[in-house]
């Protein structure tokens, strides 16, 4: 005798399968939909690499010190040209170099970005040569990018996480970080200790753009904040032709190797997930000096020692 499936639990058979079936249907179209979206991503990222003019703007736009004598800063405007060198092309992770051009024969490492996909782990600037580790949960920065900026010597400066945006025509990231002084205000002020940058990138027709609106911020130990000003940066890239930034470019094959280096051992110290502190100087320099002393071919065991030299 055959025996026959009960016709309601067949329905219920047939409508949980359509179910499930539905249900992976979307996943998989959300999956597709976040690897175009990341692909959207890295390409906006690397857009930002080649040979720029730069001009810099910087104003102090409101004031709020108490007291009477408070000189704002002077507006900057500067420019310069810029070699960005794709320095690490990974799945999850980009390192974009900055080679300022003084002249041809002159070439100062500059500033460092390095963009992770869905990254958890964060040292955050807290206030004088401090950051504090920091973790996140993955459904907090899924589908986001990290932004970790260093200093010209490899250490540490500011973090922030966002998703990139693509939408009516336009291509950004935006994310508010706090952030040590700029060598612009460190060097002539010492009347406040974190700028908290809220950092716009934006690729544009010409190159691309870094929007900033900036708290000037007295932070004390137990950081509680009072605000001091704020500031308006406005830095644009214009796209030139790759052959202007030639010198750069040779600087770096000269010297990839002694900031690789550079950059394996601050890998392992970031690893430790814990606060950093750091010397301000050792030996009367500060830390960029001590690394650019060192010649090309210099041993990692030279630079790890120099770099040890200022943990604290």
């Amino acid at each position: 005798m055959k025996l026959q499936q009960p016709k309601n639990q067949m329905i219920c058979f047939n409508l949980s399968t359509k179910a499930l079936l539905a249900g992976l249907f979307l996943l998989g179209c959300a999956a597709n939909a976040q690897e175009k979206s990341k692909a959207e991503d890295i390409k906006a990222i690397k857009s930002m690499c080649g040979c720029y003019e730069v001009e810099f703007n910087f104003a102090e736009t409101f004031q709020y010190s108490k007291d009477g004598n408070y000189q704002p800063s002077k507006t900057k405007l500067d420019a310069g040209l810029e070699w960005v060198e794709l320095v690490e092309d990974q799945p999850n992770k980009l390192v974009l170099q900055h080679l300022l051009i003084v002249t041809d024969s002159m070439i100062v490492k500059h500033w460092r970005q390095d963009w992770v996909y869905e990254n958890t782990d964060f040292h955050q600037f807290f206030k004088d040569k401090t950051w504090k580790f920091n973790s996140l949960p993955k459904s907090a920065i899924k589908g986001q990018w990290t932004q970790n900026v260093y200093q010209v010597d490899d250490s540490p400066r500011y973090t922030g996480t966002a998703t990139w945006i693509h939408s009516d025509g336009r291509h950004y990231w935006t994310a508010v970080a706090d952030a040590p002084l700029p060598r612009r205000e460190y060097t002539v002020r010492n009347d406040y200790n974190v700028l908290q940058r809220k950092n716009t990138h934006e690729i544009t027709a010409n190159g691309w753009i870094h929007d900033q609106d900036n708290v000037k911020i007295i932070r004390d130990d137990s950081g509680k904040d009072v605000i001091l000003a704020k500031e308006k940066g406005y830095d644009v890239y214009t796209k030139v032709a790759d052959s202007k930034c030639q010198s750069a470019r040779d600087y770096w094959k000269k010297n990839a190797a002694l900031w690789k280096n550079v950059r394996a051992k601050w890998q392992t110290i970031f690893q430790q997930r814990s606060d950093l502190n750091l010397q301000t100087t050792v030996g009367g320099k500060p830390l960029y000096e001590h690394l650019f002393d060192l010649k090309p071919d210099a041993a990692k065991a030279e630079s790890d020692k120099v770099i040890d030299s200022f943990l604290k």
